[in-house]
């Protein structure tokens, strides 16, 4: 049925048809067994485990889509679009879009939105029995993939931060939530003389460990099984939150601030990488996802002001690190009353090519 004129645009912006279908394809890893040489309908439904004719009805709305196309023998193989969507593809989307893994479930928690909306509280936990750190977790293999492509999203955004964050003569940088530890092994072999303590839960932290060793920087780093609701390691003269603060509500965005303010050293710095609302502007729908998934929120540089003042940390800088992503430094409130703070900046660094980040 055709569409009236005035709707067409509105239907193409609210489809849910072709978003669902390029999941449930990677999730059936439809895009590897090609690879590996299923190409007919029936092929592909043994590998897949799905149902032939359902199948192929999918297939043909992905046609269209522009993700596969058909053999002239009979058949389908990917696109290029459709080679993203394999495991081994550089760049590979599949794992993020997989219906079977954390990102997957969360997504699918958007069908909830409308209650998230109405009572300003997360829904994930409503739809899966608990949040969705917790779900992450449950599954070992599940939290190793999920950090480590949390990482990777970080890849193109460390070389801006490392020319941006002036790291000369800075002795001890504690990773705060730090994930797998590539960022932190990014820093210490960027910065020579340094040390980087990484505080996480028991499964991260472990992670970062594998990491650091097969950095080279075993002596240089080491992982804390800890919680940044707790006091941190005191006395270092850089605190790191990458990705942290957005995670979580006002209130305990503010006390994890505050345990940095607590434990930073007089001259210190804690350095918030994240994207903010008024300089990253097309993230509104990582916003919505933080609303969804965790109850956090992006911020503005105005709010994450707010935030830090109330911790007892000023604001002293903000810089731009490409499209999704912003450094915003902060010392102690006392420290900064001694200096005039400079001009925000605003320059970023030359345009990347990366890939929109993932949440």
């Amino acid at each position: 049925m055709s569409a009236p004129p005035w709707s067409k645009e509105l239907l193409r912006k609210s489809d849910l048809i072709t978003p669902m279908a390029i999941r449930v394809a990677a999730t059936l890893r439809l895009s590897d067994h090609m690879a590996a040489g299923a190409v007919t309908v029936d092929a592909l439904a043994h590998r897949a485990h799905a149902d032939p004719d359902a199948l192929r009805r999918l297939l043909g709305h992905l046609v269209t889509a522009g993700l596969y196309r058909e053999l002239p023998e009979g058949g389908y193989e990917p696109t290029g679009l459709g080679d993203l969507l394999r495991g081994d593809a550089q760049g590979s989307g599949r794992d993020w879009l997989g219906l079977d893994g954390p990102t997957g479930r969360g997504e699918l928690a958007f069908f909830r939105l409308l209650d998230a909306v109405r009572t300003g509280t997360p829904v994930y936990a409503d739809l899966y029995g608990r949040d969705f750190w917790a779900d992450v977790e449950a599954d070992p293999a599940a939290a190793e993939s999920f950090g480590r492509r949390m990482a990777a999203s970080m890849d193109w955004v460390t070389p801006a931060l490392l020319a941006q964050g002036d790291w000369q003569g800075v002795r001890h940088v504690v990773d705060v939530g730090g994930g797998s530890g590539a960022l932190l092994a990014a820093v210490i072999a960027a910065a020579p003389g340094a040390r980087g303590t990484l505080v996480d839960l028991e499964g991260p932290a472990g992670a970062a460990e594998s990491d650091f060793a097969a950095a080279g920087l075993r002596e240089r780093c080491r992982a804390v099984v800890g919680s940044f609701f707790e006091p941190l390691p005191p006395g270092a003269d850089v605190y790191l939150l990458a990705n942290v603060l957005l995670n979580w509500p006002d209130e305990e965005a503010g006390t994890i601030l505050r345990r940095c303010a607590e434990a930073v050293a007089p001259d210190g710095r804690v350095m918030v990488v994240e994207g903010l609302l008024d300089l990253q502007t097309d993230q509104t729908d990582l916003d919505l996802r933080m609303l969804v998934y965790l109850g956090g929120q992006m911020r503005t540089t105005g709010r994450l002001r707010e935030l830090g003042a109330a911790a007892g940390l000023a604001l002293r800088r903000v810089t731009s690190l490409g499209p999704v992503r912003s450094l915003a430094e902060f010392t102690r409130a006392r420290a900064a009353a001694h200096r005039a703070p400079p001009p925000p900046s605003s320059h970023p660094p030359p345009p990347s090519t990366a890939p929109p980040a993932a949440t």
